[in-house]
């Protein structure tokens, strides 16, 4: 049986979007901006809904892909 994954609600987004645009500047800051990739792919999670749990499964996926390059 295949599972529905849990999407974050409306106000959750806000939060999230709220927290990712203060880490950029904070990144920026410390003179370790994240590239427009990277940015599509948070504003990709928030537009979709995805749960912290999910975001954070994409995310280690990925790294684990490249470390395999």
């Amino acid at each position: 049986m295949l599972r529905t994954p849990k999407l974050l609600s409306k106000a959750e987004v806000s939060v999230a979007r709220q927290r990712r645009l203060e880490a950029l500047n904070l990144q920026a800051i410390e003179g370790n901006p994240l590239d427009a990739e990277d940015i599509a792919m948070f504003q990709m999670f928030e537009h979709e809904r995805w749960s912290h749990e999910r975001r954070r499964t994409y995310i280690l996926a990925r790294m684990k892909a490249l470390a395999a390059q």
